[in-house]
């Protein structure tokens, strides 16, 4: 298994940085590899919430179905993968600070299938893309007017 964990300081609101992260279908807009995300289940997002995803990692395409495992407004946000190659959970914290909001990031991965061949690459690959999404979160929503979509 392999666990990354790291956290960044966003120059926005909690309530901002919150929907933004929880809500999927802003994934492919800072998350590397990430091409679609859409909710499959009906009703308002909330834990047990299904999502799909679509994008592609270390060459390879993936359809990935994800559940959302944690959800407290401006506090949690989590989810763990359902089926798909890469079996992850995820989990956000948020806290707000005085210049903004301190998103901590917790994601465990186990490798399956073809990624399991590869699993000391598997890490080093995942911990950088992690990386560079996080900055490219905060470069997006410190850089932009931010809509909201509560």
């Amino acid at each position: 298994m392999i666990t990354i964990n790291m956290s960044s300081l966003i120059l926005r609101p909690v309530s901002d940085v919150f929907v933004f992260i929880s809500t999927p279908e802003n994934n492919s807009q800072w998350q590397y590899g990430s091409m679609e995300s859409s909710q499959i289940s009906e009703g308002s997002v909330a834990v047990g919430t299904k999502f799909s995803s679509f994008g592609h990692f270390m060459g390879r395409r993936i359809q990935t179905t994800f559940e959302v495992t944690e959800l407290e407004a401006n506090k949690t946000y989590g989810f763990k993968t359902i089926s798909g190659p890469i079996q992850l959970q995820t989990s956000y914290k948020f806290e707000s600070v005085s210049h903004g909001t301190k998103v901590t990031i917790l994601t465990r991965v186990s490798p399956g299938g073809f990624f399991k061949l590869v699993d000391p690459i598997v890490g080093m690959v995942a911990k950088k893309q992690f990386e560079e999404n996080v900055s490219k979160l905060k470069e997006l929503l410190e850089a932009r007017e931010f809509i909201r979509q509560e």
